[in-house]
């Protein structure tokens, strides 16, 4: 026989879509439609309802971007099809090549109630299992314009403005001109539902997908092409529905073959990756998660073995305040074990940049919410998407009762290929997570025959496992799994030639996963951060976002401190439900899509406004709680919320001013500069405003390398090759301007105040050295108006430095200089928090920041045999997509060059540089609720127990990375001291402290976090 076999596969693609798939539903016939369109915000479900319609047919346009049209569409069930299941097809037109970004229709029966969602591959509606003939029909169908700001093709990505009609409004931005509508109407059709012919499609469909995932020389390939030959012999064209029963009849025996015994099995798990912004603002995404969740629910029906999973604690919040009846029916289906609360988060943070409290709250209110909604424990992290994890994390998933952890982005690594898919996780503390990469490389997959083929073939740890996961179900913007993916799953269950999928939980994959390790001698470790190539751009990119963020965690960590300080020692009310309510919503923003500044302009704006409700609000806790620890405003009264004392004020207490504050000597000539020197440091500004010295009085020793200057502004092209908003690549380095011109040099003040102009922009920067510090303080404001433009600022100091120490939440990461490895050198942009140390061993040097997180450190060897590492800061961006305006127009910030450092001296001086002290009218002292006798030993947060008891919570860790003997003292008399877990429930760990008299003896290993109850007596 000769080689036929891609005349057949050709063959079978033209049957299937050109007879067999359209006759499912082709007994038919039109609904009678009406519409009514609402610009700007969405209306109440009622209003929809009872709104004025005008008549519309199949063809009419609907939809400017971003306005709701609300359709009705009514008709009667023919006689004809009596007893016979109806469905109705509601295509409204969506692009189908981006199922997951246009789940954005949500049908309603006349009560209000909603029955699914539409989308454009899931467009059918349950109207009769056993139809009455003449019955009527309506529903209502709330259907949103959204754009696909990204998507234009199938298989296409674009990285610039779509345009609407040819005008090219910017679609992420809400005051843009909507332009013409998106889409058309394509068919709104009452349909008998041919189940025979529905199955056929399924059947045919697996094989396609399968066959070509085997080798053509594989016999099982051959059997299923002849089965399928015969199946289309068997297919009568002219009547589909007739010949179904016996086309189905010809592939059986191919289905019915089982999987080999060693077939890789592979968990299915459904569930729905909604971006809770993105390409779209919060109000929309309130409305994808009431779509997705009622496609799921109706799904769970029909499907009695299908799981899917919710991730996102927030998401269900929303939807049981303005959902309530399909929250009902989410909790019903928890009930049965088919919906899975899980994750443990409020939201998918990004973990690069949320600080370590708010990654703490993160698990603390997702936990709560699934415990009192659900009463589910939850212990998986499961976060498919976010740009990099920082090594923190096993610790803060263990101390939440966490013992799983799943992603999938690291697939995404530009250069290195991460050598494992299941794997213990190990912190900067020692704590080890099992944790899953799913080889499918995707989370928004299909359970396509490509994606379960690419799972077996991908899987790095064969050896030790025969098992993986698969996140099924359309995904970014919702609509998760359909019936389609559910009947693949059956037929993929035992079928060979394929892997054994099975529908399930991550609970079940992980336990199974887990014990087929132990049997074979573990799992191997991975140890540190998980480092993602790419994207690193989100490091920086909108500035006032990531602003606002830095801004508000450190104001919750005052308005806890001081109204727990006041609560305990005057009475004071404290503000248990603001501050609830404010944690999430600095959560909220912390998703991995808008802290990064990676959504459209609409997010990012809404965000800004936001942050300054949430900072007025703070500010006023704050406030209030100081005026009642401060007593009678007879003198001056210094609050300090920093975890170290300075200037005389104790950490977390305050008191009368308690020293003169000696004043900054003034700059003075040197030449054509001007000299700063507080008798520490000396720096020299040179007359283009550029430091030419930075010198350490005390070391006699020089901070800049021979001939370098500090404080060096640098332009450089930015156009990354795609994923603008998100990517730095590492040839934007090619291209630099030295900013070295200044429009002025003068001194003011204390100060020297240097401006530059340049493009279209303009820098004020005002240098000062505070009296008695060791810190060259940069105060920068920045009219910016560049475009595709990354600017930054160096200091290359004269230090051989072979790794430099950058904080993370609860701790810091050591990170080498050099590029010896593909795995060094990709870590060209990199995270660190508040300060980036760098140094030999008994002299160093730090930046610190108040809200930039992007760093790059290189290394040189000079002529003369010395090393100059430079430390750079990355300031503001440029990028076009998905914000054209991103971070255009004015802001301020600040870094410092600390001289002389080690890294305890640059935590201190990065906690300093965020909190600033606070001057009240006011005559107490007031000292501190807690205090701890050792410098390493940092004290994150002091609140109230959330349980409203009185308890003082205090959360702690070991900073230094070594072992800690340290006593915490109370400032109230204490009842008894326990340990707890993150939720501030009680464990037992004996060996971390003891009670003592006045206070708690506390053993710490390097980077412990330990959270302990107080009781005051």
């Amino acid at each position: 026989m000769h080689n036929d076999r891609d005349l057949t596969e050709q063959r079978l693609a033209r049957v299937l879509d050109e007879r067999v798939r359209p006759a499912v539903h082709a007994r038919s016939v039109p609904l009678d439609v009406a519409v009514w369109s609402v610009t700007g915000e969405p209306v109440p479900v009622a209003e929809g309802l009872a709104a004025p319609y005008r008549p519309a047919q199949v063809g009419d346009r609907w939809g400017p971007a971003w306005s709701t049209s609300w359709f009705r569409v009514s008709g009667t069930i023919p006689a004809e099809w009596a007893g016979e299941t109806v469905e109705a097809v509601l295509d409204l037109g969506f692009a189908t090549h981006s199922a997951g970004f246009s789940a954005e229709g949500l049908v309603y029966r006349p009560d209000g109630s909603a029955v699914k969602a539409l989308n454009p591959r899931n467009t059918w509606l349950p109207v009769a299992e056993r139809a009455v003939g003449g019955e009527e029909f309506t529903v209502h169908i709330e259907a949103a314009a959204n754009p696909v700001v990204m998507h234009t093709a199938p298989g296409e990505l674009t990285f610039g403005p779509t345009s609407v009609g040819g005008r090219a409004p910017w679609l992420g931005d809400p005051d843009a001109d909507p332009g013409e509508p998106l889409y058309r109407l394509r068919r709104l059709d009452l349909a008998a539902f041919d189940r025979e012919v529905h199955e056929l499609v399924q059947d045919l469909e697996v094989l396609q997908q399968l066959m070509p995932e085997m080798s053509p020389d594989s016999p099982r390939r051959w059997q299923i092409l002849r089965a399928v030959e015969r199946a289309l012999d068997a297919v009568d064209l002219q009547d589909v529905s007739g010949s179904a029963r016996a086309a189905r009849a010809a592939l059986a025996p191919v289905l019915a073959s089982p999987a080999h015994a060693s077939a890789h099995r592979i968990s299915a798990v459904g569930h729905a990756h909604i971006d809770t912004a993105w390409l779209w603002p919060l109000r929309e995404t309130v409305r994808k998660v009431a779509r997705t969740v009622s496609n799921v629910t109706q799904l769970m029906d029909d499907h009695p073995e299908f799981r899917f999973v919710m991730s996102q604690a927030q998401q269900l919040a929303w939807l049981k305040e303005h959902r309530p009846e399909v929250y009902a029916r989410a909790q019903e289906k928890a009930k049965t074990g088919q919906f899975l609360p899980t994750g443990s988060l409020w939201v998918e943070p990004d973990t690069n940049i949320s600080g370590g409290e708010a990654l703490v709250r993160q698990f603390v209110h997702g936990k709560r919410f699934f415990l009192e909604e659900f009463g589910v424990e939850t212990e998986e992290m499961w976060l498919p998407d976010t740009f990099g994890y920082n090594a923190a994390l096993p610790q803060l998933m263990k101390l939440a009762g966490v013992k799983w952890f799943l992603t999938q982005k690291i697939s995404w690594n530009s250069t290195n290929r991460f050598p494992h898919h299941t794997f213990w996780w190990e912190g900067i503390d020692g704590t080890r997570i099992f944790s899953h990469f799913p080889p499918v490389d995707s989370y928004n997959g299909e359970l396509s025959g490509a994606e379960v083929a690419h799972s077996v073939r991908n899987f790095r740890d064969k050896s030790g496992s025969g098992h993986s996961l698969i996140p099924f179900g359309y995904g970014d913007g919702g609509g998760g799994p359909t019936r389609e993916m559910l009947a693949r799953a059956d037929r993929l269950r035992d079928l060979e030639g394929a892997p054994r999928v099975e529908l399930e939980g991550p609970a079940d994959f992980f336990r199974r996963a887990h014990a087929e390790y132990q049997a074979n001698g573990g799992a191997p470790v991975w140890s540190g951060e998980l480092y993602l190539e790419l994207h690193r751009g989100t490091l920086t990119s909108q500035l006032a976002t990531k602003q606002g963020n830095r801004r508000s965690e450190h104001l919750l960590r005052e308005a806890e401190l001081w109204a727990a300080t006041a609560a305990v020692r005057h009475g004071e009310a404290y503000p248990y439900d603001a501050l609830d309510r404010l944690w999430k919503t600095v959560l909220l923003h912390q998703f991995h899509d808008i802290l990064p500044g990676t959504s459209i302009a609409w997010v990012h704006r809404e965000a800004e406004e936001t942050y300054a409700a949430v900072t007025r609000e703070l500010e006023e806790l704050i406030r209030s709680a100081q005026e009642a620890l401060a007593g009678e405003p007879e003198g001056t009264i210094v609050f300090n919320s920093a975890p170290h004392a300075r200037c005389g004020v104790a950490a977390l207490g305050a008191c009368l001013r308690p020293e003169t504050v000696t004043p900054a000597t003034p700059p003075r000539p040197d030449g054509d500069g001007l000299v700063l020197d507080n008798g520490l440091v000396r720096i020299v500004v040179d007359a283009d405003g550029l430091i030419t010295s930075a010198y350490d009085l005390t070391a006699d020793r020089e901070a800049l390398a021979p001939g370098a200057v500090g404080n060096l502004l640098q332009l450089h092209q930015d156009f990354p090759n795609q994923w603008d908003a998100w990517d730095v690549d590492v040839f934007y380095r090619n291209t630099v301007r030295d900013l070295t011109a200044a429009e002025s040099v003068t001194a003011t003040g204390d100060a020297v105040r240097v401006v530059r102009v340049f493009g279209a922009s303009r820098i004020e920067q005002t240098l000062s050295l505070p009296a008695g510090s060791r810190t060259l303080v940069v105060d920068t404001v920045v009219d910016w108006h560049e475009r595709e433009k990354f600017l930054k600022v160096a200091f290359p100091l004269d230090v051989r430095a072979a790794h430099s120490t950058a904080e993370i939440p609860f701790g810091h990461v050591e990170r080498p200089t050099h590029t010896n490895t593909s795995w060094d050198a990709a870590k060209f942009e990199t995270c660190a928090h508040r300060f980036l140390h760098v140094g030999e061993p008994d002299w160093g040097a730090a930046l610190v920041n108040d809200s930039s997180y992007g760093h790059d450190v290189t290394r040189d060897v000079r002529p003369d045999g010395g090393t100059t590492t430079t430390v750079r800061l990355s300031l503001l961006r440029a990028a076009r997509f998905p914000d054209p305006d991103q971070d255009q127009g004015t802001h301020r910030l600040a870094y410092a060059l600390l001289i002389g450092a080690d890294v305890t001296d640059a935590r201190r001086e990065g906690y300093r540089f965020n909190l600033p002290e606070r001057v009240l009218p006011g005559s107490a002292t007031v000292a501190p609720l807690v205090s701890v006798d050792h410098e390493g030993v940092i004290v994150e947060a002091v609140k109230l127990a959330d349980d409203r008891s009185g308890d003082v919570i205090v959360r702690l860790y070991e900073s230094r990375g070594t072992r800690a003997a340290a006593t915490l003292r109370t400032g109230f008399p204490l009842a008894s001291a326990v340990v707890t877990d993150l939720l501030e429930r009680t464990v037992d760990d004996q060996a971390s402290h003891e009670e003592a008299e006045g206070g708690v003896r506390l053993t710490l290993r390097p980077f412990q976090i330990l959270t302990l109850r107080l009781r005051p007596a």
